[in-house]
């Protein structure tokens, strides 16, 4: 039974720790402590877990053993000591815990490295961009469990049917969370239409139907609009939200990525974007692209962007690609009138927003001619606009 508690432990701890993580931390419980190290002294571990911290009390009957990342179990363990650990590694100590929790004197020590950790999730982020799709649900048949799902490129988008394999491993991001590490375990009902979802599988020949075995879905919005106000202490702006005309605040986390769309894309795309509107809106064929935005009698395909990605986005990964390309920014480099744009969870509170990603640079696209919905834009479901590489969460 005790083996059977602490193999639990070791798959919740070591199991997804990668991008794939659901939950890095099995806290503090009767028999073992779980959680990262904050720092080592000579006979003590000072460890952070999601109960609070915990010292680890060593002697020289501690046994250490080191559990490989991809196969988290006791048999797997091999043997480690203690010169092998090191801040920020992820451990799981075997003892009895006091009862204040304040203490463990350390039986065993599991032990996975901060290393092997980096290298793992290197390893799932490739796997991701190989084998990964990204979109939006557009359609769910309940009963041959398939969804459509749009998938966007940098050209043009297509529908994909996704099937979920027998074993598939399915996560939502939390309500009112932009912590992915916060996603919880779903069920196939509780995928929507329109949530932002991403696949891990294998997709068929022509890139129409793709099997599944890792589901990742949420539901996101973007908001944009000017900012009015920046409390950089508190790492809180104020934007002036383009759709509600209201002041909103929008909150920048340590996870939070900010980026600069690149002036001459951003006009490039826009104007790509409003070219694909206009030829599906019967009479207006008067609209016309904003000026200076053509160069040279260069066709719009000739304008695109190099490695843009073609054939309607099935290079899984293209627009999240194009998005880590960008320049890095922070909130210090951004000022009162500038517009920006977020991507967020849904949330009960629509005044106060933490954002996922935050994109500065987007005038082009929120100036454009807004056309009704239906129309192919989309920008977070509902906004009215599109912004590429906006859409979702911090997906694996």
């Amino acid at each position: 039974m005790r083996k059977t508690f602490i193999l639990s432990a070791l798959f919740i701890l070591f199991g997804v720790t990668g991008v794939w993580a659901q939950s890095a931390d099995v806290g503090i419980k009767p028999n073992y402590a779980g959680g990262e190290v904050m720092s080592v002294a000579e006979n003590k571990i000072i460890l952070q877990t999601k109960d609070g911290t915990i010292e680890i009390a060593l002697s020289d009957k501690t046994e250490y053993k080191r559990v490989p990342p991809d196969n988290p179990s006791l048999k797997a363990a091999v043997a480690a000591s203690f010169a092998d650990v090191g801040v920020g590694d992820k451990l799981l100590v075997t003892g009895m815990v006091s009862a204040d929790k304040k203490t463990i004197p350390a039986k065993a020590v599991y032990l996975l490295t901060k290393s092997d950790i980096a290298q793992r999730q290197t390893k799932e982020r490739e796997e991701w961009k190989t084998r990964g799709i990204s979109g939006q649900v557009k359609a769910i048949n309940p009963q041959t469990k398939e969804i459509t799902v749009l998938v966007r490129g940098i050209v043009g988008s297509r529908d994909v049917t996704v099937t979920p394999k027998d074993n598939v491993a399915l996560v939502r991001y939390a309500p009112d969370s932009s912590n992915y590490n916060e996603a919880k375990p779903n069920t196939f009902n509780d995928i929507k239409t329109g949530d932002s979802i991403r696949a891990l599988g294998d997709k068929n020949a022509d890139g129409t139907t793709f099997s599944a075995e890792k589901i990742v879905t949420g539901a996101f919005q973007t908001i944009a609009g000017t900012i009015t106000a920046i409390n950089a202490e508190k790492n809180e702006i104020i934007i002036n939200n383009i759709q509600t005309k209201k002041d909103v605040t929008i909150v920048v986390g340590k996870n939070t990525v900010l980026k600069q769309f690149p002036a001459e894309m951003a006009q490039r795309m826009a104007q790509m974007q409003m070219m694909q509107a206009v030829g599906t809106q019967p009479g207006q064929g008067s609209l016309r692209p904003p000026p200076g935005n053509r160069q040279g009698g260069q066709t719009q395909r000739q304008t695109l962007p190099n490695q843009a990605g073609q054939g309607g986005g099935m290079r899984s990964g293209s627009l999240d690609d194009l998005l880590e390309r960008f320049p890095n920014i922070t909130a210090a480099d951004l000022k009162v009138g500038d517009m920006i744009a977020i991507s967020s969870t849904r949330s009960s509170n629509q005044e106060r927003f933490t954002a996922i990603k935050l994109l500065s640079g987007v005038e082009p696209f929120l100036k454009m001619p807004q056309f009704p919905q239906g129309n192919g834009r989309r920008g977070g479901q509902d906004s009215g606009f599109s912004i590429p590489g906006l859409d979702g969460g911090n997906f694996p």
